[in-house]
């Protein structure tokens, strides 16, 4: 057990909830500039679609399943490969929302190991590999 002061305690939850939220601020701030530059570059021309606008009216109403094979579009993270394409790139942006809560779960491990405080750096540990579990696309309970 530690000793340690109310007000030490205190200013180290401090420490760590300024970092966390500095941290997620940064990373909700990034995805959200990447979110409106690819809409406006999708929107004024400056990236072609990966399905033209002309194409839409007589794709959208389709099954998934027909619409992607009709598309070519990928499933997955096949996306990435088609991040260039005004349409698909919002995704990017999405993205990174989607993840911007593991950059401040990495930046509180150092602190909890610096304060020997094991059980914490292992349970953001353990937060993040099942974030990036669920985002590989591994588990994808059969679709």
């Amino acid at each position: 057990m530690t000793n340690t002061t109310p007000t030490t305690t205190a200013q180290q939850q401090q420490l760590e909830a300024l970092r966390y939220a500095n941290l997620l601020d940064w990373g909700a701030r990034l995805g959200v500039v990447a979110l409106i530059v690819s809409f406006a570059a999708y929107a004024f021309g400056l990236l072609t679609p990966h399905v033209p606008l002309e194409q839409l009216p007589t794709v959208w109403n389709l099954p998934v399943g027909a619409y992607l094979q009709q598309t070519a579009t990928p499933t997955g993270w096949g996306w990435l490969a088609l991040a260039h394409k005004g349409d698909l790139s919002g995704l990017i942006g999405i993205s990174i929302l989607a993840g911007c809560s593991l950059p401040p779960l990495l930046g509180l491990i150092p602190l909890y190991l610096k304060q020997r405080d094991y059980v914490y750096a292992v349970i953001c540990s353990m937060i993040m590999a099942v974030l990036i579990l669920a985002a590989s696309g591994i588990l994808t309970g059969g679709h």
